[in-house]
């Protein structure tokens, strides 16, 4: 009737199923947003109403300036191709090219920034935004369409350029030789696939299933919708209720403030990731018959911070293995200080994409960053595990998400005046 044996919910049990206790935390999650939902509803009535952001987004000569900015990207898209053809042909030296590369990409980045930030030009929040993400990104494709270009030119591949190289010779059908993929239609394949690195050959599917297009752009109308609805509904009152920036509320105001915006701001980040990550990539790839779909990994199970950001994003993690991490290692710089180096640039293009459409330079999402990496760093020998992953959940709902909603937060504050802002 009796023997020796620890209690169920004690560490020395290995008792590990806990589905019931995981559906009664779902049931609760899901009771206590429904309260907050009718009691926001009582209070404000309904507020979601889409054709205010169509009128943002059609509003005459309001986002034509990003569209123009956009298109003129091509000027570089075809810079980039031509040093790579005189640099193959011989007609420029590799030191000539490495500068024009250089001056190439800054003027990519300095160019969309000056725009934006010149006060006669009349471009939207909205539009300085995509725009700038949209030449970020750009930027850190013909960097990589630069740098494998010139392991092959310089018979690298395979040895100190970049190992993954043998890999892609035996992984794609139908390989292309470098001399054949200096075309435009080669870059531009490239620039629109999903991905941020480049090889010659990619992997790619037979056909386009059509029922999966038409799942994902389901999934994208009503995901942007849902945002739009937490916005305008949840999160618009709360901001409004504002009478001054964060940056003049006292620590008490603060607090209140941020605990109020952790749970819509938290929902709207798990909605924005699937969309991105899921819903857009999937359905771009599909179109472009692009075979790699390892657009993130289980990032909800890392038990630390480091795992976390290397699954929250792996083509980003990818490039920053490939083009930066691994060349530090090649430097003979220590793996610690090479992963500190990839960290803060990170956390820079972080701070940067926010900061410069909204004008407002305050290093919040900056230090928020590099105060995580301390995080992992002193914390990371004692929370492992559950405990490690309740550290990644906690990070994500008091960390970078929530530094962009005070940025957003003030923004509204200082220019809520402004018709365009009533959504």
């Amino acid at each position: 009737c009796h023997k020796v044996q620890d209690s169920l919910l004690s560490s020395a049990s290995r008792f590990t199923d806990y589905r019931g206790i995981f559906n009664w935390c779902v049931i609760m999650l899901v009771l206590t947003h429904a309260h907050l939902f009718l009691e926001n509803f009582i209070q404000h009535g309904f507020l979601v109403d889409l054709r205010k952001v169509l009128r943002l987004l059609v509003e005459d000569g309001y986002n034509w300036p990003s569209v123009y900015l956009i298109l003129v990207s091509n000027v570089f898209v075809a810079t980039a191709l031509l040093i790579e053809k005189w640099q193959e042909q011989g007609f420029l030296s590799q030191r000539t090219g490495w500068v024009l590369e250089a001056g190439n990409l800054l003027v990519l980045m300095v160019f969309p920034t000056a725009v934006i930030l010149h006060k006669s030009t009349s471009i939207s929040v909205v539009g300085s935004l995509l725009s700038l993400c949209f030449y970020t990104v750009l930027t850190l494709k013909i960097y990589s369409y630069h740098d494998v270009n010139s392991w092959y030119r310089q018979g690298q591949v395979g040895n100190s350029g970049s190992a993954e190289m043998k890999e892609e010779q035996e992984d794609c059908p139908g390989r292309r030789e470098y001399r054949d993929c200096l075309t435009l239609k080669d870059l531009y394949y490239f620039l629109m696939a999903p991905t941020l690195c480049y090889q010659l050959n990619f992997p790619r599917t037979r056909t386009i299933r059509k029922n999966f297009l038409f799942q994902r752009l389901l999934e994208m109308l009503i995901l942007i919708q849902l945002m739009v609805g937490i916005a305008q509904q949840w999160i618009g009152p709360i901001i409004q209720r504002s009478e001054c920036t964060f940056t003049n509320m006292d620590t008490t105001a603060k607090i209140e403030h941020l605990m109020e915006l952790v749970a819509p701001n938290h929902f709207l980040w798990l909605i924005l990731f699937y969309l991105l990550s899921h819903s857009c990539l999937n359905f771009i790839a599909e179109l472009l018959c692009f075979g790699d779909r390892e657009f993130y990994g289980d990032w909800w199970n890392a038990d630390n911070l480091k795992a976390f950001w290397s699954k929250w994003n792996i083509p980003f993690h990818k490039w920053c293995s490939r083009h930066l991490y691994r060349p530090l290692l090649r430097r003979r710089l220590a793996p610690q200080h090479a992963e500190l180096t990839v960290f803060v640039m990170s956390a820079a293009m972080c701070e940067f994409l926010i900061a410069v459409p909204l004008q407002m330079f305050r290093l919040w999402i900056f230090i928020i960053m590099i105060l995580e990496i301390k995080v992992a760093y002193f914390l990371g020998h004692y929370f492992t595990g559950n405990y490690g992953n309740g550290m990644v959940w906690l990070c994500m709902l008091l960390g970078p998400p929530i530094a962009v909603m005070t940025y957003f937060h003030d923004y509204y504050i200082l220019n809520k005046e402004n018709s365009s802002w009533t959504l």
